[in-house]
């Protein structure tokens, strides 16, 4: 099934992969880092009589300069809720400036994308952002600790007194 919000992420998939390939041959040993956490989203953040949702989020970040990078970012939320809970999936991309100090990473990101629902009253789709940033702590060579919080929000889903915010929490493989 066709939605207009997942049409509308081929051209920017297809975008991210003309830029990656548009790097000079010497610059294509992609640098990022994988993450992988425990994700809560706040209270109402998309739909009404919401208590916060606990889930797990997956990113994948590729410099493409210096400070500048690119960013795709999956989040799984409802784990624990009970059925009549919207069970959230939020898929966003967009770009992402990483700053470096005695190993530190601090981060912010602007991500775009969607955010996909469905329980026993709701199952819709909608346009979603988020804005927010983070830091990650060395724990070993290829491994950081990772800590963010976000401003996140569908628009086209209003909601009274909402928590538009997610907090997030795990591991990073550096490469």
């Amino acid at each position: 099934m066709h939605t207009p919000l997942r049409s509308s992420l081929l051209p920017l998939l297809s975008a991210l992969v003309l830029l990656l390939f548009a790097m000079p041959a010497q610059a294509r040993v992609p640098k990022g880092d994988l993450y992988l956490g425990y994700s809560r989203l706040g209270e109402n953040a998309f739909y009404p009589n919401t208590e916060g949702l606990n889930g797990l989020e997956g990113a994948a970040h590729l410099k493409i300069g210096r400070f500048l990078g690119v960013e795709g970012d999956v989040s799984h939320y409802g784990y624990g809720a009970s059925d009549s809970a919207p069970h959230t999936t939020t898929y966003l991309f967009g770009p992402r400036v990483t700053f470096s100090a005695l190993h530190f990473h601090v981060f912010a990101h602007a991500l775009l994308g969607g955010e996909s629902s469905s329980s026993a009253d709701i199952s819709e789709d909608a346009f979603a952002y988020a804005l927010g940033g983070g830091v990650e702590i060395p724990l070993l060579p290829f491994f950081a600790w990772r800590i963010n919080g976000d401003y996140i929000d569908a628009p086209s889903l209003s909601t009274q007194n909402p928590t538009k915010a997610r907090a997030s929490t795990g591991l990073v493989f550096r490469f």
